[in-house]
C-alpha cells in the first residue's frame, strides 16, 4: 500500500465503510430473496443451506467493519451511526435465517399457507433499505431519504395490517389449534423482519439529517 493510499484510509477518505455497508444491504436483500423462494416452491423441501451461508457472509462484513473502525483515524460517518446500521443490517438475514429453521421444522403442516401479501411487502422494504444505504455515499438530499424513510414506514403499516387480517382468521376457529399456534410465530416472524428493515431505514435517516 503506497503512502498516499495508507493516508486516505487512515483519515477515512476512501469508500471503505460505503463498500462494506452497502455489501451488508445487499446481503440482506439476498436472504429476503432467499426466503421469497422457500415459500413460493412449498411442494419441494426447504434447506437452511443458503440462509446460513448469506447470515455468515453478513457476519463477516459486520466484522469486517469493527476492524476497520479500529484501523481508522478518521471515518466518513460518525462511528456510532457507522456500528448501529451495521447491527441494524445484520439483523434482517440472522431473522430471515431463524424463520427458514422454523418455516422448516413445520413445513408439512403450512405448505397450504399463502404467505405471499407480507413477502411481497418485506421485498419492497429490504429493496428500499439498500437504495437508502446506497444514497449514503451520494450524499443524497435529506428530502429523498425522508421519502424513502417515510415509504418503509408505510410498507410497515400494511404489514401490520395484512398481519390482523391473518391473525382474525386464525382467530375464526376454522383452523386447527396446532396450525394457528404455528401460524401466529410465523407471521410474527414476518412482521419481525420487515421492523428490522424499518430499523436499519431510521438509522440511514437519522445519519443524513445530522449531515443535513
Amino acid at each position: 500500500m503506497n503512502m498516499k493510499k495508507a493516508l486516505r484510509r487512515l483519515f477515512g477518505q476512501d469508500d471503505k465503510f460505503f463498500d462494506l455497508l452497502e455489501a451488508s444491504a445487499v446481503e440482506a436483500q439476498t436472504s429476503v430473496q432467499l426466503l421469497a423462494q422457500m415459500i413460493r416452491r412449498p411442494a419441494q423441501l426447504p434447506t437452511l443451506d443458503e440462509f446460513i451461508l448469506s447470515r455468515r457472509k453478513d457476519k463477516r462484513i459486520t466484522e469486517n467493519i469493527t476492524e476497520e473502525l479500529c484501523r481508522t483515524f478518521v471515518t466518513p460517518l460518525e462511528r456510532e451511526d457507522i456500528e448501529a446500521l451495521s447491527i441494524a443490517l445484520y439483523k434482517i438475514p440472522k431473522n430471515c435465517e431463524k424463520f427458514g429453521e422454523k418455516y422448516l421444522l413445520c413445513h408439512a403442516q403450512i405448505r397450504d399457507i399463502d404467505f405471499s401479501d407480507q413477502v411481497r411487502l418485506l421485498g419492497d422494504a429490504v429493496t428500499t433499505v439498500v437504495q437508502m444505504v446506497s444514497r449514503l455515499r451520494t450524499k443524497s438530499h435529506l428530502e429523498t431519504v425522508k421519502d424513502d424513510n417515510d415509504r418503509l414506514h408505510h410498507l410497515e403499516g400494511q404489514a401490520d395490517k395484512v398481519m390482523l387480517t391473518l391473525i382474525q382468521d386464525l382467530y375464526s376457529g376454522k383452523h386447527d389449534p396446532l396450525k394457528v399456534i404455528i401460524l401466529l410465530d410465523l407471521y410474527e416472524m414476518l412482521e419481525r423482519i420487515i421492523d428490522r428493515c424499518r430499523d436499519a431505514g431510521n438509522v440511514v435517516f437519522q445519519i443524513v439529517l445530522k449531515h443535513s
